[in-house]
């Protein structure tokens, strides 16, 4: 097969679930001799996956003037603009492109289509069914944006979505649009072929004899962690909740969240630790009896605690 040239839309390359899996797209794509170019709107080197940093990939950052937010509210608002933004630059490339992988708000989707290049769009989720609509003045605000995202999602050439459960939700959702396939997220399994060293400081931190349950979710609210604190109030307290995952210092949910969690933790009696890096501004936006540093966090810290939160 003759190698393509193929670029990857991705808003925010930090660390979660949706940048593996773009890492891992591209790592795979590499491998099969394409020509690989990651497009984002930020990208941390302090905080993000090695092959974004090391030079295995060519990531490039497109600068916006377009703020996350203002004031905290209008968050679509911004995110499309900043979507709008990061497709002009794709689109105005000297490089011909072939394929375009979308992983974005589908608004910006018609603008790429000026790259005249084959586009993929990935559906994580239909976005207007994530956002609040019980009251009147939020449905009128959403209405604009949730009519785009119908228009615009059926612009792709093709769409694919993460699970059979998202497929069924996007049959319901537009229904008038060519069913998806599934393409389940890529799993890099040579990160799995050498075994964990069990010296390792961060493994030996973990280690107790209570029953661990562990999630793994960005901390945001949509991921109902709280579900999890709920289910093990209930349990006896022979049980530790390991709380891990993505936490960006530049989202404010996440910091929101991570203290209502700590809060909602502890309202039920249950104990509660917060352990991160030194250079976490999760540390410096919790109350000092919320966390530890985990360099010098006992090797007893779980048995004494109920929920342990590790943002990362």
């Amino acid at each position: 097969m003759q190698p393509l040239n193929i670029a990857i839309v991705h808003p925010n390359l930090g660390i979660g679930g949706a940048e593996r899996l773009v890492v891992d797209t591209a790592l795979a794509l590499q491998s099969r001799g394409h020509r690989v170019h990651i497009y984002t709107l930020h990208h941390d080197a302090s905080h993000s996956f090695a092959e974004t940093r090391d030079g295995t990939l060519d990531v490039r950052v497109v600068s916006s003037w377009f703020p996350t937010s203002v004031f905290g509210r209008m968050r679509i608002l911004c995110t499309t603009l900043q979507a709008q933004s990061l497709a002009r630059r794709v689109a105005g490339d000297h490089t011909q492109y072939d394929v375009v992988f979308v992983d974005i708000v589908s608004a910006a989707i018609p603008l790429l289509k000026y790259a005249q290049a084959h586009i993929l769009f990935y559906c994580h989720f239909p976005d207007l069914l994530l956002a609040p609509h019980s009251t009147l003045a939020q449905r009128v605000y959403r209405a604009p944006f949730d009519l785009i995202e119908r228009m615009t999602t059926g612009e792709a050439d093709r769409v694919v979505v993460n699970s059979r459960f998202t497929q069924e939700t996007f049959r319901r959702v537009f229904p008038t649009l060519p069913m998806p396939r599934v393409v389940h997220p890529a799993l890099n399994c040579a990160a799995y072929d050498t075994l964990p060293r069990m010296e390792d400081p961060a493994i030996h931190v973990l280690r107790t004899p209570r029953r661990v349950v562990l999630s793994i979710n960005r901390f945001e609210r949509k991921k109902a962690v709280v579900l999890a604190i709920d289910a093990v109030a209930q349990l006896p307290r022979d049980v530790c909740l390991v709380v891990a995952g993505g936490w960006d210092p530049l989202v404010p949910e996440n910091t929101e969240h991570l203290i209502e969690l700590n809060a909602h933790a502890r309202a039920l009696g249950l104990s509660t630790r917060t352990i991160a890096p030194r250079n976490s501004g999760a540390l410096a936006l919790l109350p000092l009896d919320h966390y530890r540093v985990p360099t010098f966090i006992d090797s007893d810290v779980l048995p004494d605690v109920d929920v342990l939160f590790v943002p990362s």
